[in-house]
This record gives structure tokens, C-alpha cells and sequence, in this order.
């Protein structure tokens, strides 16, 4: 196992990122009795028969489809079910990008968005969630608020309209962000009374613009910032290029590393190696280019396990730590600066 076949894989995954960003899957929970199967996987809308589904159920995997995901994942659940407890277990043993429960009432919106939220911080898993009018303060969670949207003889509710929202995001290459995002189908919304403040508070919501509805502002629900979430992680956009990071590195590092390579400082520094030349791929597409984005050994991380177990590393220089790697831990850190898309334009004319 060395550089090469490392390489190979990160180089294969940086090239494909917008690709596959833009084909993510999205999972959906309907309570159903139509038939008793507790899952279907579909890649295409022409593949769901009208005859596993009530004809609502049937609506809403037709509308996540609108958006052009990757696939779409449908996990039933009884019509009589007290909670979602069955769906998310089965849910945490799959591979997703964003889930929805078109028609979930109010009081089962925070048990889903705190499921979301230990996926993604304790078990750090990518997944995320489209939920409606959900005051979730998370990254990982999408504040849909938007009612009354009509499309063609029907009127949707937020919660019903969670579906082909997960979908547009799901299809949505990494190039590009939702913000004023057209929705062809939509006739009319009730509109915000104040949508800066609406979005301000974490809010994605739907706007009239010239006649035609669009997404506001892609913001996901995050509105308090603290030490290392800044702004920018309030947007739709730069999360999903977080996890497409994350999820590319640490899916490469269990293929290729956990349990086939010794954790000596040589295999690190191929590791390493083999990180930074993806990092440098992305640039351009995922980050920026114009900024420095690298990864190295996490020398004040390894120097405290090290202390943690007795060891003297007072005298130690921090290239001393560096080469001396911690039992069957890698400890890495590093900088990345993701690319935003074009929003906001200020034009001053002089004549």
C-alpha cells in the first residue's frame, strides 16, 4: 500500500466532485399502508408503480424527483406509528444527502432535527434534513417556510412541499447554489412579510421575483455563530462542500488504510500527501484557489495524547512530535476556504 493507488482514488474523486455532487440521493419518509415492503430505492421517477403508493405519497416522490436527484430512497412507515423511530433506524445504516417527511406535523419536527444532529456530530455522518418552519439553529438542518404554494390544482403547506425542496438541493451541482432557483410549477406562495428578516433567522423561504417564484436566500437554519463557524456556514452551498470533503476523505481513509497500514510518520506523510493533491484538485470548483488549502499533522493534538498517557514532551521540538505518531490515531488539521457563488452585487455608475 503506498502513494500511488492513493493517489489514484483521491485524484478519481476530486475530478468526479461536481458530478457526483449534483446526483446526491434523497431519503423520504411516508407513513403508508398501501404495502407492507419497508423500503424502495428508485433512480428514476418512471420507476415507482402507482400501485405501491396512496396517490398523495405517490405526488411527493414524484416531486423530489423534479429536482434531478441521484435517487430517491422511500422508507414507509404504518399510518398509525406514534413516532419515526423504525424509519430512522433503518435510515442510519444508509448512505443519503437530504432527508424529507413531506406532511410531518409540528410536534415531530425536533425529533427529527435532534436525529439529524447526532448523526452528523457523534456519529459524523453527512446527512441532512429539509424540515418545515423548524427553529433549529444547525447547519445540518433546513428551515422551510414557505406556505400556501400552489401548484396547479393543489395547495401545499411547507411540510407537504419538503420533498421536492430536498430534491432541488440534492440535484444541485456544487458550482451553483439555490439562491434564485426558479419553480416553474409554482403559481403562488404566501409570500413573507419581511423576507430579509425571515432569512436573517435561518429561514429558507420562497419569493415572488418579477413573476416568477424562486428560492430566497439557500441558508440552512444556523443563525448563532460561535468559534469556528463563521458566516459562511449558513449557507447551503459551503456545507455541502464540507461534507463532500469530509465524506471523501474519511470514506478513502477506511478503504484504503484502517487495519492495512502501519501508523508510522511515513505512511502519514503519503497520506498526507495524497489529501493535499486532492485538496488542490478541488480548487477552482470547491475551493478557492486564491487561498491555501492544506492539511498537515495536528502537532498540538498528538503532543496532548501523548501527555494524556504520562509521556514527558516538554523538551520535545513540534517536528519531534510530528514524527512521533500517536498509537493507532492520525491527527490532522489544516486550513480550507470554500467557494461561495455570486449573490450580492454592489454597482456604483459614474457619469
Amino acid at each position: 500500500m503506498g502513494l500511488p493507488e492513493i493517489s489514484i482514488t483521491f485524484s478519481s474523486l476530486a475530478v468526479s466532485a461536481v458530478e457526483r455532487s449534483q446526483r446526491g440521493i434523497v431519503a423520504l419518509i411516508l407513513r403508508d399502508a398501501t404495502k407492507t415492503t419497508p423500503e424502495m430505492m428508485y433512480s428514476a421517477a418512471s420507476d415507482v408503480s402507482a400501485a405501491d403508493w396512496t396517490a398523495g405519497n405517490l405526488q411527493f416522490i414524484k416531486d423530489a424527483f423534479m429536482g434531478t436527484p441521484y435517487k430517491v430512497l422511500v422508507v414507509r412507515g404504518a399510518v398509525n406509528d406514534e413516532d419515526y423511530n423504525d424509519q430512522l433506524s433503518r435510515l442510519s445504516a444508509k448512505r443519503f444527502n437530504y432527508l424529507a417527511i413531506p406532511g410531518i406535523a409540528a410536534d415531530d419536527v425536533m425529533e427529527i432535527a435532534s436525529w439529524i444532529k447526532t448523526q452528523r456530530i457523534l456519529n459524523k455522518k453527512t446527512f441532512k434534513a429539509v424540515l418545515p418552519n423548524v427553529d433549529a439553529d444547525y447547519e445540518g438542518i433546513v428551515n422551510f417556510a414557505t406556505g400556501g404554494i400552489v401548484v396547479g390544482e393543489r395547495t401545499c403547506s411547507a411540510s407537504e412541499y419538503t420533498a421536492r425542496i430536498a430534491g432541488i438541493l440534492a440535484g444541485l451541482p456544487l458550482e451553483r447554489s439555490a439562491t434564485y432557483y426558479e419553480l416553474a410549477e409554482v403559481s403562488a406562495i404566501t409570500e413573507s412579510a419581511n423576507p430579509d428578516a425571515d432569512i436573517d433567522d435561518g429561514k429558507l423561504i420562497l419569493i415572488n421575483d418579477d413573476e416568477s417564484i424562486k428560492i430566497g436566500r439557500a441558508v440552512n437554519s444556523l443563525t448563532t455563530l460561535v468559534a469556528g463557524k463563521g458566516d459562511d456556514w449558513m449557507k447551503i452551498k459551503i456545507i455541502e462542500g464540507h461534507d463532500l470533503v469530509q465524506d471523501d476523505i474519511r470514506t478513502t481513509f477506511n478503504n484504503n488504510y484502517v487495519g492495512k497500514v502501519v501508523n508510522s510518520y511515513d505512511n502519514q506523510v503519503l497520506f498526507l500527501t495524497s489529501v493535499n493533491a486532492y485538496l488542490r484538485d478541488l480548487e477552482g470548483i470547491v475551493l478557492d484557489a486564491a487561498a491555501v488549502n492544506a492539511v498537515s499533522v495536528d502537532v498540538a493534538a498528538q503532543r496532548s495524547a501523548w501527555a494524556s498517557i504520562g509521556t514527558d514532551v516538554s523538551a520535545l521540538t513540534d517536528d519531534d512530535i510530528k514524527r512521533k505518531a500517536f498509537q493507532s490515531q492520525v491527527f490532522l488539521s489544516g486550513s480550507l476556504k470554500f467557494l461561495d457563488a455570486m449573490e450580492d452585487l454592489q454597482f456604483k455608475a459614474f457619469v
